[in-house]
């Protein structure tokens, strides 16, 4: 019922010439992107001196490092466990 009533607003709002949605989704997509890549740069340059540390005792590995950082509960940015390929990526935003 509630939906049957908005798209006929919607429907009608369109027939009268008004653009649904955002305007500047192109400016907000780009936002966004930025944002999302501002806060993985911050994540890895939290946890890099953490890998460095690593690596001079023992892990030489992907994985090893990933394991480590398990080990020591060092939380990803979504707070999950390290695997080989985010600590690659970590890396690499080095």
């Amino acid at each position: 019922m509630i939906a049957g009533r908005t798209k006929s607003a919607l429907a009608a709002t369109k027939a009268k010439g008004v653009k649904l949605g955002n305007p500047n989704i192109e400016v907000a997509q780009l936002e966004a992107v930025a944002a999302v890549k501002a806060e993985a740069d911050r994540a890895a340059g939290n946890v890099l001196p953490i890998i460095a540390e690593i690596r001079k005792s023992w892990a030489t590995t992907l994985r090893a490092i990933a394991d480590a950082l398990n080990a020591r509960a060092v939380p990803t940015p979504r707070g999950g466990r390290w695997h080989a390929m985010s600590v690659r990526k970590a890396l690499a935003r080095a």
